[in-house]
């Protein structure tokens, strides 16, 4: 087993012990990729400012999410198919999130159902929202959601239609893989996972199945998802779902200060700057570009949080730093899911945490609450660059 000790050498054996289908799914963007790629590379223009002879003995990463306690600012983002990276894999990076004392936001394309993660936790999780034509069905989910004790509702406006994610074409993305000759080459070389797939009766979507009517065929889900996705979501039946929600409501997907201001108006608890980690508009900026200009839109009126190119502690302290009071990680824990499995998902978590901690020390802070962009070094055109 190879040491470990960053975000990095987990995607590294995670590549290894994942099909490539679930890998290029979970590690790829849309169209061109440059959103994608800009939603990383973008935190390498902002730089960390240095100072010494502090005290920084006791250091504090505690904070609050929604008015949830956490460990650090940091959520486990909804990851559709969690459960193809790793058996049970929903379930298995939510233990991971309780034990670690952070937020797990499970999807509502997940393989494990609600009812299956709340089984297995004996603490509430988040769960995300997308919204079907089918109106009932969105209903239902709400309520299972409410019934499984869910502490909050992750609405993600963003895919209304799907943007193209060729990998995902290429390869024939469905779950359960067809057992295609190419398909069947490539599990022959992932003993591991094919092993822990017979283990499981966990194979389709969890949520939909035997919950939706109408279904023609989950098993695609580019088709699905253009099939049953609503492109009318407008601001209305955000209003309504706001109505059946009776906990907090988390906007996710806001890439506008103009829409920041209407998920205001539409009793939005917290919004999550997040362009779906470059899977919907290939060209749009950067979640990190775009958070200043949210937060100067919004004042101190909203919870404002970010998702989208996270790849280390330095990087959650950089967006807290900014003006963020929470943070997202997708990619950065599947790779420990694929690579480990529960294990793997608590060592993305500290090493994450240990990277913020320890870069909290060399900027002279102890509290992570006393983090601002007094702290950072920005180009001087980091925000003004776009207009």
């Amino acid at each position: 087993m190879p040491v470990i000790t960053n975000i990095d050498d987990l995607k590294r054996l995670y590549r290894r012990r994942v099909p490539r289908m679930f890998y290029d799914y979970a590690d790829s963007g849309s169209w061109t990729e440059q959103t994608f790629g800009d939603n990383t590379t973008d935190f390498t223009e902002i730089k960390l400012r240095q100072r010494v002879a502090v005290d920084i003995a006791n250091r504090r990463t505690a904070s609050r999410m929604v008015g949830q306690s956490v460990a650090m600012p940091v959520a486990l983002a909804p990851v559709g198919l969690a459960g193809m990276q790793h058996a049970d894999g929903e379930i298995k990076a939510a233990r991971a999130a309780q034990r670690f004392g952070v937020p797990f936001t499970l999807s509502t394309m997940s393989i494990c159902s609600i009812e299956d993660v709340a089984d297995a936790l004996d603490a509430p999780f988040w769960f995300q929202l997308y919204v079907m034509r089918d109106q009932g069905f969105v209903e239902r989910l709400i309520a299972r959601a409410a019934a499984a004790g869910c502490s909050a509702l992750v609405l993600t406006l963003d895919l209304q239609v799907l943007g193209q994610r060729h990998k995902d074409l290429k390869n024939g993305l469905s779950a359960p893989p067809k057992l295609r000759a190419p398909v069947l080459l490539d599990l022959a070389r992932r003993w591991r996972w094919v092993l822990g797939m017979l283990g499981t009766r966990r194979r389709g979507f969890g949520n939909i199945l035997g919950h939706v009517q109408g279904v023609s065929d989950l098993s695609d889900l580019a088709a699905w998802t253009a099939e049953q996705f609503d492109p009318r979501l407008d601001w209305t039946r955000v209003r309504r779902i706001r109505d059946l929600w009776q906990g907090p409501l988390i906007l996710k997907g806001i890439m506008d200060p103009d829409d920041a201001l209407h998920a205001l108006d539409a009793g939005a608890d917290a919004i999550v700057v997040s362009n779906h980690g470059g899977r919907q508009l290939d060209g749009a900026l950067s979640s990190i570009r775009m958070l200043p200009r949210i937060l100067d839109a919004l004042g101190d009126k909203l919870e404002v949080h970010l998702d989208s190119g996270i790849r280390s502690g330095q990087d959650v302290l950089k967006a807290l730093a900014l003006g963020a009071a929470g943070t997202y990680i997708g990619r950065a824990y599947i790779y420990g899911l694929g690579a480990l499995g529960e294990a793997g998902v608590s060592r993305a978590l500290e090493i994450i945490h240990k990277e913020l901690d320890v870069t909290m020390g060399f900027c002279g802070e102890r509290d992570i609450i006393q983090l601002g962009r007094h702290n950072l070094l920005l180009p001087q055109d980091f925000v003004s660059r776009w207009s």
